[in-house]
């Protein structure tokens, strides 16, 4: 009996390193045909290409306009984060310090946008926003994307908030610390890096964020997740390898704040403070 409890845990586990062995060796897979066909001159019917080249990253740049694209990305992308910490940040210290009626309740509006698909809610916000004529514009990407942020940034500097102890505050006060001199010189340092790891997850979040950001963005408006998948479905004739080269631009763009995020925070510290 014991020996059959061992074989199926042993299965079972072998099981679970198959499937993610197999889904990351096709991830692999996948990012390496699109890396590869961006610096091909010719790739059809073989392993390799004919020849290697890496003209397709200056057509891109020059077709797709990147160097506008990116300026306009970086500039949503900040707002976005900035605004996010500055709403949040308050919010999350008011939630975690203050016990008032429907507390629970404002939670689980807090969680909604974070657990319902972007497109249920993006397409009547979407709707609003043109309304008051702020689609199309930059100001009505920052907003729609201020949605689900806000709400994340709460989530994940509560635990933070709520790990540092009163009587520090309450200390603050007894020697004459108004409300703003406690958050600048006793709350701040302390809080930096949760607000740092919100912020960060935040800016990757925005930077990958496609389905709000594309009901709400004019032409002038585009993120680099929006400009690529124009780049692909939009009419005309367009080489592959161009495309190629742009989405290596966006990965590479995307894991350049991913691996700093990282450095900065780490999952399952926050998972741990959570549950304290």
């Amino acid at each position: 009996m014991v020996e059959d409890k061992r074989l199926s845990t042993k299965l079972w586990a072998f099981a679970n390193w198959f499937l993610i062995g197999f889904f990351l060796l096709n991830l692999l897979a996948m990012i390496a045909a699109v890396v590869t066909s961006s610096f091909a001159t010719r790739w059809l019917g073989t392993w390799l290409p004919a020849g290697w080249t890496t003209r397709w990253y200056s057509a891109a740049w020059a077709e797709f306009q990147l160097h506008d694209v990116l300026f306009v990305t970086f500039q949503i992308v900040f707002l976005v984060v900035l605004f996010s910490g500055l709403i949040g940040v308050p919010a999350a210290y008011a939630l975690a310090r203050r016990d008032f009626p429907g507390k629970k309740l404002v939670m689980l509006l807090f969680l909604l946008p974070l657990l319902v698909p972007p497109i249920t809610f993006g397409i009547p916000l979407a709707t609003v926003l043109y309304r008051l004529n702020l689609a199309g514009s930059m100001s009505g990407v920052v907003l729609a994307n201020l949605v689900p942020t806000v709400p994340f940034v709460i989530l994940v500097m509560i635990p933070f908030i709520e790990q540092i102890d009163t009587k520090i505050e309450a200390a603050a006060r007894v020697f004459g610390a108004n409300t703003f001199k406690l958050f600048i010189h006793v709350l701040l340092p302390l809080l930096m890096p949760g607000i740092l790891a919100a912020l960060l997850l935040v800016l990757v979040r925005t930077i990958a964020m496609f389905e709000l950001t594309f009901l709400t963005a004019g032409p002038t408006s585009q993120t680099l997740v929006v400009a690529l998948y124009y780049a692909v479905f939009a009419a005309g004739v367009r080489a592959v390898q161009s495309i190629d080269a742009m989405a290596v631009v966006y990965m590479v763009t995307t894991l350049i704040w991913l691996v700093i995020a990282l450095r900065f925070v780490n999952p399952t510290q926050i998972v741990a403070r959570a549950k304290r």
